[in-house]
């Protein structure tokens, strides 16, 4: 007997215990589904915020005042000093080895007038160095970007983004356009293509103004000035982040043990902050999951050994008609992975469905864990080959002469 028709027969056996192999299929359901859906709402979560985060042009840091993701707590805020223009324009000289260095500085809850029609508070107003275009990754669709004369001069002019475009232009150019931001008459000279939608919330409500227009309408001492650096490449990465690092610390006059006034963060490490924070629900489900599925184990090696003294007269007279211990041996182990495989194609298929749907409403992006559907259907095969090998094990070394008596 070849090994398709053993398999033939391990199915045609469940076939014809529907209500026994369907109550053992939900065990198994159970235990995949708990893993999957959990990783797929965590997948859709890491997938928006990865792609949230991605503000960064490629090969950037930032130095910031403060951790602006997780930590930089409230003792921080009181004791660190602000970094001012002065500090980020000495950076940009003594960082030769960088591509661009740029500043910034930000305003948030701000009104954008045009004519009679105005926005909502939700307004982020940038005030930047010409370098921070392009560490920031913005790029002007229409119009022209911002020009070092414009930030010398204090130029009353800005670029906008698409959010606000939508807003007060909708069938207007809004290049050469006056607008009004907290009283302030500025210019609209480009508008930014835009950005990526982070937890399905626009990311476009911002103008970008000259460094120095925005400190004369926000002032210029009493707000932190975030640096923006950028390598030439993968290879001189770390090396720009160490002389930034040393530089800051020489510019900001740290003598050697003390620790940092400031901090340096990236695209990098703000996603491994995310999976820091994730990986711990990961491995929780991972545990919870592997408990379902062990108690589905036994639910199985069970059920298989109701199997085998149900069908002691059947295995007697397959051996009595020449079948051997390996055939049967490998008959009840299809059927053990068999009934674990459905049940996990299964928990893999409600847990995908229901965790898209679950991270809908968190406007989250439809994401499908691979890596961890993957893991369910190993888990799955593993846990019938252990639970269903001494039940096979039991059924093959039946004696056929006393199999052929069981009534």
């Amino acid at each position: 007997m070849n090994l398709s028709q053993t398999f033939a027969i391990s199915v045609q056996s469940l076939r014809n215990n529907k209500l026994r192999t369907g109550l053992t299929i939900l065990g198994v359901v159970v235990g995949i589904f708990s893993i999957i859906v959990i990783m797929t709402i965590i997948t859709m979560l890491q997938k928006s915020i990865e792609e949230g985060l991605s503000q960064l042009s490629k090969y950037t840091f930032q130095i910031q005042k403060n951790d602006p993701t997780f930590g930089g707590g409230p003792r921080f805020r009181e004791s660190r000093p602000d970094i001012k223009i002065e500090e980020a324009n000495r950076l940009k000289e003594l960082l030769t080895n960088a591509r661009y260095v740029g500043a910034e500085q930000w305003q948030f809850g701000v009104v954008v007038k045009y004519g009679n029609k105005e926005t909502n508070p939700n307004i982020q107003v940038a005030g930047i160095t010409v370098d921070a275009m392009k560490t920031n990754n913005w790029n002007v669709e229409t119009g022209r970007e911002i020009r070092e004369t414009d930030v010398q001069y204090s130029a009353n002019v800005c670029l906008i983004g698409k959010g606000i475009v939508d807003k007060l232009f909708p069938n207007i150019d809004p290049i050469g356009q006056t607008i009004r931001v907290d009283g302030r008459p500025l210019q609209v000279i480009g508008v930014i293509e835009a950005q990526p939608a982070l937890f399905g919330q626009s990311r476009d409500n911002y103008i970008v103004l000259p460094i120095i227009t925005w400190q004369s309408m926000y002032g210029k001492y009493d707000r932190s000035v975030n640096i923006t650096v950028m390598a030439y490449g993968k290879e001189d990465y770390n090396e720009v982040i160490e002389a930034a690092t040393g530089y800051m610390r020489k510019i900001r006059k740290l003598s050697p043990g003390e620790p940092n006034n400031f901090y340096i963060f990236s695209n990098e490490s703000m996603i491994s902050q995310v999976n820091d924070i994730t990986g711990p629900i990961k491995i929780g489900a991972l545990a919870v999951s592997i408990i379902a599925l062990i108690a589905a184990g036994v639910g199985i090696m069970n059920i298989m050994l109701v199997s085998v003294t149900e069908r002691t007269r059947e295995i007697g007279i397959r051996k009595a008609l020449g079948a051997r211990k390996n055939w049967i041996l490998t008959q009840f182990l299809i059927e053990a992975v068999v009934l674990c495989f459905i049940g996990g194609i299964i928990g893999i298929l409600l847990g995908v469905g229901i965790g898209n749907f679950a991270g809908s409403f968190l406007n989250a992006q439809t994401a499908i864990p691979v890596d961890w559907v993957i893991i369910g259907i190993t888990l799955c095969i593993v846990i019938g080959v252990i639970f269903g090998t001494y039940p096979a094990y039991k059924a093959a070394n039946l004696d056929p002469i006393e199999a052929l008596r069981y009534e």
